[in-house]
């Protein structure tokens, strides 16, 4: 079952249970995916990595701006965000753990010969090709950064 669909079933489950912020998200997650439907160029189905990407963009757009409404003391609106962040996630596939993470990447890292900072590039990016989705880029970036130094 496509993104698309996932979500127009829930935006109809949230529109009976008259769930104001899984419709606010749902129809931010709709929105997401018609823009990127009718990007020059774009096929009509979004593969699988777009949708995740597409997901895990408005999930960092909602943390953000959550952090700016704390960091300037607006909780009110802060809530909100991390509602709505929190709804988007559940389509998700399931995050996955540091210890896990640490694991994958150090094998990455091993099959590499990568010994130092420089080689970041290249370890970020096999990672992020073999983590699709799973885990965030700041994630992967902060484990890489931490055993190539």
């Amino acid at each position: 079952m496509s993104l698309q669909v996932k979500v127009m079933d829930a935006m109809k489950e949230a529109m009976k249970s008259k769930d104001k912020i899984a419709l606010e998200s749902l129809r931010a997650i709709k929105s997401g995916i018609l823009l990127a439907q009718t990007e020059s160029g774009a096929s009509v189905e979004l593969s699988e990595d777009a949708e995740i990407k597409l997901l895990q963009k408005l999930v960092k757009q909602r943390k953000e701006s959550a952090n700016l409404y704390i960091n300037q003391g607006r909780t009110d609106l802060a809530e909100p965000e991390l509602a709505q962040a929190a709804v988007i996630e559940k389509f998700l596939p399931e995050q996955m753990g540091i210890e896990e993470l640490r694991a994958i990447i150090a094998d990455i890292i091993k099959s590499t010969g990568a010994s130092s900072m420089q080689d970041m590039g290249k370890v970020m990016g096999l990672a992020s090709q073999k983590l699709g989705g799973k885990a965030d880029g700041k994630s992967i970036s902060t484990v890489v950064k931490e055993l190539l130094s």
